[in-house]
């Protein structure tokens, strides 16, 4: 599934919230993002722009998805549809 291209780092940590992920600081233009729905802390860095560098939305999306132990197209596909 390919990844809408105009998302936002805003736009990425508010479809995160639904597995947990909360904006706990922002310094300067970038959003950090804390879970521990798994019983252990976990901390993502989005920056804050409009639109995401493909290689930064795709490394947060990696790294979530192995916190939340799902594979990176199954979480893609619970946040942006099938």
């Amino acid at each position: 599934m390919k990844l809408p291209r105009d998302i936002g780092g805003k736009e990425l940590a508010d479809l995160l919230s639904k597995y947990g992920y909360e904006i706990t600081r922002q310094t300067g233009s970038h959003l950090r993002l804390t879970s521990s729905i798994r019983g252990s802390m976990h901390n993502v860095t989005l920056p804050n722009h409009k639109p995401l560098k493909v290689g930064t939305r795709s490394a947060a999306l990696g790294d979530a998805a192995k916190y939340l132990k799902l594979e990176k197209q199954e979480l893609v596909r619970q946040l942006f549809g099938s």
